[in-house]
Formats: C-alpha cells, structure tokens, sequence
C-alpha cells in the first residue's frame, strides 16, 4: 500500500467529490494549498514556468487579501483558482452556517477585487461533512488522489519525493502547498518531481 495515494475506499464513500481524472494520456494535475505567500508562491511559480506546467492553486481568501500582487501572478501566469475557505477553516470542527459563510466570504472578497469567481472547492485538511457537501453542491468539490506530505515538519523529504512519484498515475491530482510550513521541502521536492515526470512525456495541467 502506498500511503501517498489516497485510500480507495475515500472516493467509495464519498463519489460526489473529484478525486482523480481519469485518462489515458500522460496528465497531472498539480495543485497548491494555501497561499498565495511571499516568496513560497513565487518559488512555485518560478519551477512551474520552467517546465511550461500549469496547475490549481487553491487559496486562502484572507492571504489573496494580504498579498494581492502575489495573487495576481498567480492569476497573470495562466494558471486555475479555486476557493480553499476564507480562513483556512476545518469543516469537522466549525458548524455548517459557519463554514458555509466563510466559503462565500472568499468568493465576495474576489468579487471586490474583480476577479472571476471559481466553481473549485478544497477542504481545509480534507475536512468536510454531509452537510456541508451538500449546501455547497454549487461547486466542484476537488479532493485529491495523490499526498505529497510537503507539509510534514519531521518527514524526510527524499522518501516524501519518492512516495509522492510511485503513487502517480495518469489523471492524478496531487496536493502541494505554497505555504511557509511546506516551504522548505516543496523546494526540494518539487523541482525534482516536475523534472521526473517531464523527463517521461507528462504533460501538467490545470483543473478544468
């Protein structure tokens, strides 16, 4: 069993969220939690351009509202947006109306700042009820079939590379973060990862 790979009874459970995109050609769709950040961001952005790769970040609101111009490179570079809560909420510990409000609360922010609204959703931490599933069925929720585990303060990040790689396959969402907590491993982690994958013929795209 590769612990990177999400479990294959999540998706059983739970079949009106995306977790993977199923294809034949050689696809991954990368995605970034919970920037946009000074420095984090732009360290993704730099590696992503150099292998002509596009991916999703999903954002916290209330960090698009500290660091607009980081936000808008993100946005300049071609790349997908989806909602990630305003506040980097758990859904499993807040109430529904909370969790819901703070989910629309991102989407007025873009609205001030004249963005186009995104129909992707990701749960803080993968934490999300019924309930609350099912007041947000207006979006496409985007789960994931690949863990990098970029954000882990002890993990090895060698073994997190290789884990992250074997458990890989065509259509595979994988979780990354552009985020000071992740920082330091994304930068070992990811170059590497895009190189691997470039070198075999894969092709990174955004979640359309």
């Amino acid at each position: 069993m590769n612990f990177y790979r999400t479990p294959f009874f999540l998706p059983w459970l739970y079949p009106s969220l995306i977790w993977r995109l199923p294809t034949n050609e050689k696809i991954i769709y990368l995605t970034f939690d919970d920037g946009p950040v000074p420095g984090a961001t732009d360290f993704v952005l730099e590696n992503l351009a150099k292998f002509n790769a596009k991916a999703t970040f999903f954002c916290i609101g209330d960090n698009i509202r500290k660091h607009p111009d980081v936000f808008h490179k993100v946005i300049e570079a071609g790349h997908g947006i989806g909602n990630h809560t305003f506040n980097h909420l758990k859904g499993w510990s807040v109430s529904t109306e909370r969790y819901v409000e703070n989910v629309r609360q991102f989407d007025q922010h873009l609205s001030t700042i004249n963005c186009q609204l995104s129909t992707f959703f990701r749960p803080p931490y993968g934490r999300i009820t019924r309930s609350q599933i099912a007041l947000l069925k207006s979006y496409k929720i985007i789960m994931w079939d690949v863990l990098s585990y970029d954000y882990q303060k002890n993990g090895n990040a060698e073994i997190h590379l290789r884990g992250t790689i074997q458990a890989t396959r065509p259509g595979s969402i994988v979780v990354f973060h552009d985020s000071y907590k992740a920082e330091q491993k994304t930068q070992y982690i990811l170059p590497r990862y895009l190189d691997h994958f470039a070198s075999k013929g894969y092709k990174f795209l955004a979640i359309q």
